[in-house]
């Protein structure tokens, strides 16, 4: 194990993580930030960023993230591609075991491994995300002016998605495996009652089809009368083909905080595996561990929002080591 015991430890490298380095760093508490396996998180899946302050001409996903590192390293914050195994975090210092096998010290942690949305690895899906394939209708609706798109799910996130849609696109098709949709009814009523949506039911996606350079020109979608077309395509049942002339695919499946390392280490999660934190600040069940971003965050999901929080758990960190450094030298005191 290292004998360095870092004030602040952030783990994570998205907006979330880099927000928080640069106010820390700007401390003067020299952050060490996690990168993870994947630099930068999902703003990386981005090509243009346009709801970003500061950007009136946007910009593009990685810059955004490269201009954050850079910013944060010039105050003193460094980072490492490493992402936590595992963390114990009942005695001070916390410890920390890395991917790459070593152990690090932490006086305080920020947690900002975000969330991953999912994702249903058909044909297309990896060469077409960011190029016409979404997670973010929010973030890519405004590039679809005029498109025919389609809305993969059948839950609040899906119709959420696609009523958000009808601002922009021509048409909006939610293609969901069964015939009866899991979102609030309130929401199932305006996707169903609105002139510019339209339903497949039954229907999975099979396919996306296009190229980088000229975005999504379709998607492939198979159906069952009895719903669930994929697993009965592979029980060898047979099952209907289309090919919709589509522009633009939204996956609304729903996303997956990243929270696994942080098993058996007292961090309360919610029934979705979000961290849970205090309703006022951005401290975490575990005094000294605060959280940040789309870890935290089911709601918004905006880059901005996450830069925010993390603004607000460096500025935490930073006032809970005062109050420990206050505490500490005043035991010393009393020792004395």
């Amino acid at each position: 194990m290292s004998e360095t015991v870092h004030d602040v430890v952030i783990v994570g490298s998205g907006v979330a993580g880099q927000s928080a380095a640069v106010y820390a760093a700007r401390a003067d508490l020299s952050p060490l930030v996690l990168t993870g396996d994947e630099p930068g998180g999902q703003l990386t899946l981005t090509t243009d960023v346009e709801n970003y302050l500061g950007f009136p001409d946007g910009v593009g996903g990685h810059e955004l993230v490269q201009r954050g590192r850079e910013q944060a390293e010039r105050f003193g914050a460094s980072f490492r591609q490493a992402s936590v195994a595992s963390a114990d975090l009942d005695d001070r210092p916390f410890e920390l075991s890395l991917s790459t096998g070593e152990t690090l010290s932490a006086r305080s942690l920020v947690l900002a491994t975000g969330a991953s949305a999912r994702t249903l690895g058909v044909p297309g899906e990896d060469e077409l995300m960011g190029y016409g394939l979404s997670t973010c209708a929010t973030c890519d609706g405004a590039f679809h002016r005029g498109h025919d798109v389609i809305v993969v799910g059948g839950g609040d996130a899906a119709m959420e998605e696609a009523l958000f849609l009808t601002k922009f696109a021509d048409s909006v098709t939610i293609v969901h495996r069964r015939e009866e949709l899991r979102a609030s009814e309130i929401l199932a009523r305006r996707a169903r009652e609105h002139d510019a949506i339209e339903f497949r039911w039954n229907a999975e996606l099979a396919a996306i089809h296009g190229a980088r350079e000229e975005g999504v020109t379709g998607a492939t979608i198979v159906s069952h009368p009895d719903g669930h077309p994929t697993r009965r395509r592979a029980d060898g049942e047979s099952v209907e083909t289309e090919r919709l002339d589509v522009q633009g695919v939204f996956y609304g499946i729903g996303h997956e905080p990243n929270t696994a390392f942080l098993a058996e280490t007292g961090i309360a999660v919610d029934d979705r595996g979000y961290v849970v934190t205090d309703s006022e600040t951005t401290e975490t069940t575990v005094d000294g561990v605060f959280a940040a971003g789309d870890v935290a965050d089911d709601r918004y999901q905006q880059a901005i929002t996450a830069a925010g929080t993390g603004a607000q758990a460096a500025l935490d960190a930073e006032r809970r080591l005062d109050e420990r450094s206050v505490a500490a030298e005043d035991d010393r005191r009393i020792v004395a």
